[in-house]
């Protein structure tokens, strides 16, 4: 968990990051969670679906059962923690009950971020999970919601994954990470989730034969496709503002969050305290 490197300002920051599928949170802030998890801060992601039916030849309980190895895999590579729910792949509902199970996951890791997809995503898990957290955000701290697991004290910063959906609004980017120096953590990361990246996205994709068969080579292919991944220029006035124009003009890979309007409205010193990985890195200047 990276705990051997000191805690900033000696206080632990909790971090928890829902994603629709087992790979999800991965592509959106396994960079940042990487940095957090190596200042020793707490990082969790959980998937509220099994991810049992995104494969082309696999499907139920032996492609869930492998979805939910990969994801330890993963965790184990960025030093944090995950958690696989059992509910079907596709069928991802915003019902009374799997927000409960969201509510409690947030106390339960009594969480200074949450971080989640906005609810206008092509995939209809995705945009139910943007849903629930939305409707967790106020609840997690009333004590008479899910009763069972206790309120939180304060409510935390809720934050939006980083997407390219223009409707109703596009995202706007108003926390941007330099991860240039965890790049090859985060690439080793989705290196863990075999199933998806080297198969059934491919697959979908149409560009199934492009992968290499070598495990070296794929991931080498894997890096150069998430190497492709541009900094918008919304995202580099981003960089900018957080590192200043030196090292913000020149990040070539980037995570971005968009604060959303429920729960902690921050200030940008808040944001820097609650993001202490603004300003460290462990490998550039």
């Amino acid at each position: 968990m990276g705990l051997s490197y000191a805690i900033v300002s000696g206080q632990q920051l909790r971090v928890i990051a829902f994603g629709a599928h087992p790979d999800d949170c991965d592509l959106g802030a396994g960079g940042s969670a990487a940095k957090f998890a190596a200042l020793g801060h707490a990082v969790k992601f959980v998937s509220i679906t099994n991810g049992d039916v995104g494969h082309q030849t696999l499907h139920g309980v032996e492609l869930a059962t492998r979805r939910r190895a990969e994801a330890m895999e993963s965790a184990r590579r960025l030093g944090i923690t995950y958690e696989v729910l059992d509910t079907h792949d596709g069928e991802l509902l915003p019902t009374l009950e799997v927000r409960k199970q969201v509510i409690r996951r947030i106390r339960q890791w009594n969480a200074d971020i949450v971080i989640a997809p906005r609810p206008n995503d092509y995939h209809p898990d995705h945009r139910y999970t943007g849903v629930l957290v939305q409707d967790s955000s106020y609840m997690v701290v009333v004590p008479n919601v899910a009763s069972d697991t206790p309120a939180l004290k304060k409510n935390p910063l809720f934050l939006y994954f980083q997407d390219g959906f223009q409707r109703p609004n596009p995202f706007r980017p108003d926390i941007a990470i330099d991860i240039d120096d965890v790049f090859e953590k985060k690439v080793d990361a989705l290196d863990a989730h075999v199933s998806q990246f080297y198969e059934w996205l491919p697959w979908v994709d149409g560009r199934l034969d492009q992968v290499p068969k070598d495990p070296a080579a794929r991931k080498a292919w894997l890096k150069q496709q998430r190497q492709k991944r541009e900094v918008t220029p919304a995202i580099r006035a981003s960089l900018i503002k957080w590192y200043g124009p030196e090292r913000g003009g020149r990040v070539q890979h980037a995570e971005a969050f968009e604060v959303c309007e429920y729960g902690l409205q921050p200030s940008d010193d808040r944001i820097r305290q609650l993001f202490p990985i603004l300003s460290s890195s462990l490998g550039h200047p």
